[in-house]
């Protein structure tokens, strides 16, 4: 018998999408009553472009992926293949950018701030449901064919959610770090 898995059923995601909520809770709360000095500063603000280039790139590359299987130019189990083995880079970009966040004592009085935490929260949980996405779309793949159209349109959904956070919380990122 396997061990359960994460993406095994909407329970386990349920499971951590909770462990995710108390995480991002917790960083929202320490990074409102921690003080750093301008070099710990200066440090967090290039973790945190690194990841976001790690993360949002690796994003962008998932979704190229599922622009290719819509042109014919990519089979379907090549993109969830290679989707699949962006998870790693998209989460270790999402948890550099929390982490290194922190750091950078952002003004939760403001509401774009507010907005962009709010962002990062419906990044993860999207993120979350992704990854059992991605193991119902491979098994219920059929030869040759396409997936169930529940699942095409699942897809659309959870692509359309994450850019719109992504590039929302960059957009406030950007917008906030010229004040």
């Amino acid at each position: 018998m396997r061990p359960v898995g994460l993406y095994d059923s909407w329970w386990t995601v349920a499971g951590a999408a909770l462990v995710v909520c108390a995480a991002w809770g917790g960083a929202v709360w320490v990074s409102g009553h921690l003080q750093v000095d301008a070099s710990l500063h200066t440090v967090a603000l290039f973790a945190h472009l690194a990841t976001l280039v790690l993360g949002f790139g690796a994003v962008l590359i998932a979704d190229y992926y599922g622009l290719l299987w819509l042109t014919g130019r990519m089979s379907l189990m090549d993109t969830l293949d290679g989707a699949g083995r962006l998870h790693t880079p998209i989460w270790a970009g999402l948890t550099g950018l929390v982490g290194s966040g922190i750091l950078l004592h952002p003004d939760t009085s403001s509401t774009l701030t507010r907005a962009k935490l709010a962002m990062v929260l419906a990044l993860s949980l999207n993120g979350l449901q992704a990854g059992l996405l991605n193991r119902r779309m491979a098994a219920a793949r059929r030869p040759g064919g396409q997936p169930p159209r529940r699942f095409l349109a699942w897809g659309a959904g959870t692509a359309l959610v994450s850019q719109a956070c992504w590039w929302g919380a960059v957009i406030i990122g950007f917008r906030n770090s010229q004040r």
